[in-house]
């Protein structure tokens, strides 16, 4: 996958929930991450109490934030001691678990990992206490990693994601929909009303999958649904309305006005039921089972082909003319603890993204790979068309993760009052625009 290089993410003073894409039961309104979490597992591989390795590297240990990936991390522990003697001990973070206040935890008790996971917008906060991996021979195969300012090169990109509009290529081909002509809203409207029209033909209980639920799915309308306002058509390395957004909390009402529309057009076509008090499981068990034809999440919803009995793909969010473009990239970042083991961080992530490893993590653990080399084609149902998106350059960048942290906890609840009509598109301008002065006025 041929990959252009990301805009260096500038980095906010800002500390948020680290759990991971996944699952759904724990509560996560604090947290701009993917998903949440289905049963509590802090594991850790057999090599935990090893002190010493057979090729005398000191292990290293690595907390995992993603426990739908935790057999596929233990499996890669022990391909990587079998190919080089050292010793990974990963420590997986799950289930009712807040994995930001465990590692708080683990700092103020002096046991902090080597490596753990951050997004962009955290950097800030461990300033001066992560290594600098510049001229890593990992950085040559990738324009995925995070650059800081001030540290340098610091994140380890161990998966690329991407959201936009999933859709059931199926049920757009059998109503006569062709998934590349949605650049336009008149073009999105007319092909609303052509699957509402055809709801029965095509046995689907509506166009959207799209919940606005605020409490337990408020990362996903807060964060990436409103992500799109700030990046949809956008390059990667253009950060317009981010950086109005992070100018004490400006939006462009212009613009917002627009998306408020098309969000509009969402809560007319969605599920009822789904979009006021709908649950994750609720939203992707619909899109699979093929009643809704979109759904407003990204690539982790579907992540294997028997998930699914039809295709996959991404639309863009077109709220405005020419809108062509995906989000996509890192969500987060493996890191290096500068009181750690960073030789042994380092050596890790050199191994990391050769070809075992990244066997692994793409073909077992579903993940799409980030560096260039990778021989392997992922196998998430969504790949093909992202990958479409990627190699065009028509991707713009996760500058969500870069406002300011906790503001999603505000954002959804003008989201869940919209679907509600408790708002019209008007209001939902003003509401936003008041909401978010006064989150950045804090």
């Amino acid at each position: 996958m041929k990959k252009k290089l990301m805009s260096v993410l500038l980095a906010g003073a800002m500390v948020a929930s680290l759990v991971a894409c996944g699952s759904t039961s724990a509560d996560t309104t604090t947290s701009d991450n993917t998903q949440t979490q289905t049963e509590s597992t802090t594991t850790e591989t057999p090599a935990a109490e090893t002190t010493d390795t057979a090729s005398g590297a000191a292990p290293v240990r690595l907390l995992n934030g993603k426990p739908e990936i935790n057999d596929q991390m233990q499996a890669l522990a022990a391909k990587y001691q079998e190919e080089t003697g050292n010793v990974l001990t990963v420590e997986t973070i799950g289930g009712d678990t807040n994995a930001s206040d465990e590692l708080k935890k683990m700092y103020q008790a002096d046991n902090m990992p080597d490596i753990f996971v951050i997004e962009a917008n955290q950097a800030a906060t461990w300033d001066g206490m992560l290594a600098d991996l510049s001229g890593e021979d990992w950085t040559n195969k990738t324009g995925f990693e995070l650059i800081d300012a001030n540290m340098g090169t610091i994140g380890f990109p161990y998966t690329v994601e991407a959201t936009a509009l999933g859709y059931n290529a199926d049920l757009l081909a059998k109503a006569g929909v062709d998934p590349a002509s949605l650049t336009s809203p008149d073009a999105w409207k007319a092909a609303c009303e052509t699957l509402d029209a055809k709801k029965d033909e095509l046995g689907i209980t509506a166009v959207f999958g799209w919940c606005a639920e605020p409490t337990n799915l408020g990362w996903s309308s807060g964060t990436h649904v409103f992500g799109q306002y700030l990046d949809a058509g956008l390059k990667a390395d253009d950060t317009t309305y981010i950086d109005l957004l992070n100018d004490g909390g400006k939006i462009d009402e212009a613009r917002m006005k627009n998306f408020a529309e098309f969000i509009g057009m969402m809560n007319q076509y969605s599920d009822p039921a789904l979009l006021i008090d709908g649950t994750y499981d609720n939203q992707v068990a619909g899109f699979k089972e093929g009643k809704y034809v979109f759904i407003t999440q990204g690539n982790w919803c579907v992540t294997s082909p028997d998930d699914v009995s039809f295709e996959c793909g991404f639309a863009p969010y077109a709220f405005e003319d020419g809108i062509n473009t995906i989000i996509a990239g890192p969500p987060s970042y493996w890191v290096a603890y500068a009181s750690g083991n960073v030789d042994g961080a380092k050596a890790f992530f050199n191994w990391c993204a050769g070809d075992s490893a990244q066997n692994i993590l793409v073909n077992d653990a579903g993940l799409v790979s980030p560096f260039d080399d990778c021989q392997y084609e992922a196998v998430n149902p969504f790949y093909k068309s992202m990958n479409s998106y990627i190699t065009a350059g028509n991707y713009s960048g996760w500058h969500t993760m870069l406002k300011k942290d906790g503001l999603q906890n505000s954002t959804c609840n003008v989201f869940a009052d919209y679907a509600k009509g408790k708002l019209d598109a008007d209001g939902f301008v003003s509401t936003m625009a008041q909401v978010i002065a006064d989150y950045y006025a804090q």
